[in-house]
């Protein structure tokens, strides 16, 4: 009797052995790798006067090459010796920057100063809309000076002077504390990240040799010239 009991123990322990190894294999829970999410498109700061320190005879000595020769009054504009673009324009947007009012500076350069403002404009928009940001403009401050421009300007801002790089035609000034916002309704985004995102596309224009960049704190803008 005590070796049937002993048998019967034995064949219920093989059957159940049995039946876990025949279990199929949808039974059994399998965890789901792990996916990390995809991180934004984030804003890369970096000190701003550290990398934009062109001097000035390094802008002057691109400017002389493919800018206009220097004009005395707005009145030789049309007569330059190098065909001049109007840039800006009466409706908002038309360009991907905004020309602000101008006072002592009129709106025009040569060829190659248009294509990089307009790039400028392009790339920092792109870059706004890559990073989930809202859509904004720059602003243009200061475009071409004339020799009568840079007197004027001369009695107020001390670092205007007649080796003015702008008298080419080939720079603009773009503000970086004010930016065009598009949509008036909608949400905003800080001067702070607007800077950082412009000192970006400044960076790559500039490592790209299209451009030189001098960053100005008594102006708080970008003085840029065109390669």
């Amino acid at each position: 009797m005590k070796y049937i009991s002993l048998f019967i123990l034995l064949f219920c322990i093989v059957g159940c052995w049995g039946d876990v190894k025949e279990r199929p294999v949808t039974d059994v829970k399998v965890d789901k790798p792990f996916v990390a999410p995809e991180k934004p498109n984030r804003i890369i700061y970096f000190n701003a006067r550290r990398e934009f320190n062109d001097l000035n005879d390094t802008h002057l000595a691109a400017a002389s090459k493919i800018g206009i020769k220097p004009l005395k009054g707005r009145e030789e504009i049309p007569t330059a010796s190098k065909k001049l673009y109007l840039v800006g324009g009466a409706m908002r947007f038309t360009e991907p920057y905004v020309v602000d009012e101008l006072v002592h500076s009129s709106p025009f350069l040569v060829k190659e100063a248009v294509d990089l403002l307009h790039d400028i404009g392009r790339n920092f928009q792109d870059s706004l809309k890559s990073k989930h940001l809202p859509a904004y403009s720059v602003i243009v401050t200061s475009v071409l000076r004339t020799g009568a421009d840079v007197k004027s300007l001369s009695r107020r801002n001390v670092n205007a002077s007649e080796r003015s790089v702008h008298c080419y035609g080939t720079t603009v000034d773009i503000t970086y504390r004010r930016f065009q916002k598009h949509d008036d309704e909608g949400p905003e985004a800080g001067e702070v990240q607007l800077k950082g995102v412009l000192a970006e596309v400044l960076r790559d224009l500039r490592r790209a040799g299209r451009c030189y960049v001098k960053y100005e704190v008594k102006q708080a803008c970008f003085h840029i010239t065109a390669r």
